[in-house]
């Protein structure tokens, strides 16, 4: 981890904080060698849920799914 005086911090903090944006690596700020801050990047930001799977638990099967839906009868004379 990067140590950084504070009078070095306040020279040039927009910059130090871009680099810890963009690097990721943490900096520790000291005063008169001692730590008095550390600098952290921000956590990645939040993804939205996708829709696709939304509905993945809140189906039911009632019933049975192998059976046809009607008779042989009525597919053959849907058929002609």
């Amino acid at each position: 981890m990067e140590r950084v005086p504070i009078s070095k911090f306040k020279a040039s903090c927009l910059a130090l904080l871009d680099r810890v944006k963009r690097t990721g690596q943490p900096i520790l700020v000291t005063r008169r060698g001692e730590p008095i801050a550390q600098i952290l990047p921000p956590p990645p930001p939040e993804r939205p849920k996708s829709w696709l799977g939304s509905f993945r638990e809140t189906g039911r099967i009632v019933g049975d799914i192998l059976s046809p839906a009607a008779e042989e009868e009525v597919w053959e004379v849907l058929q002609s």
